[in-house]
């Protein structure tokens, strides 16, 4: 093997270990099998990523001056998850981020006497994928959602806290 050959595959080894390096250091969803549920089973992020950990964001009021304490204030779960979702995607943006960035998410609902008591998964879900599994954004988080029996606000069903991650 002369030179000139010895450092052409040295050199295409090393191209080939950059690639290998560059998609190593994606983040990776992992969808559940045999489901179309729109969230991920699990998502890997590499280590070299920035995490980014976003406080809980709750809904803004749909009636203004109306009483804080009033569901009627900031309207029924799913127009409440809209409110948030859309708090922190503002919250992402400012970040340089965006709603694909999302790895995990928490939600947060609380029971309404519409669903007797019981969150209203159904409304939540479709606030939800509105953001989330769309074709302008696939892009899938792991999620969990938890009734709980109440925020600081009573008018409040609905707060979502988010980790969002930046590949390298």
């Amino acid at each position: 093997m002369n030179r000139l050959s010895f450092v052409s595959i040295f050199l295409g080894s090393l191209v080939t270990l950059g690639s290998l390096s560059a998609t190593a250091e994606e983040i990776t969803r992992n969808k559940t099998p045999g489901s179309d549920f729109p969230i991920a089973q699990s998502v890997q992020v590499p280590g070299a990523s920035e995490m980014i950990f976003v406080s809980g964001a709750v809904p803004k009021p749909i009636v203004e001056g109306g009483d804080p304490n009033d569901p009627a204030t900031y309207g029924d779960t799913e127009i409440q998850t809209v409110s948030v979702l859309k708090e922190v995607q503002s919250r992402l943006q400012r970040l340089g981020l965006d709603m694909g960035d999302v790895v995990m998410m928490r939600a947060y609902l609380v029971g309404t006497p519409e669903t007797d008591g019981r969150m209203d998964f159904s409304g939540f879900m479709r606030g939800y994928t509105q953001f989330f599994g769309t074709e302008a954004q696939p892009n899938l988080p792991s999620r969990s959602a938890f009734q709980i029996a109440g925020l600081a606000r009573a008018g409040w069903f609905v707060e979502i806290e988010v980790v969002a991650a930046r590949a390298p």
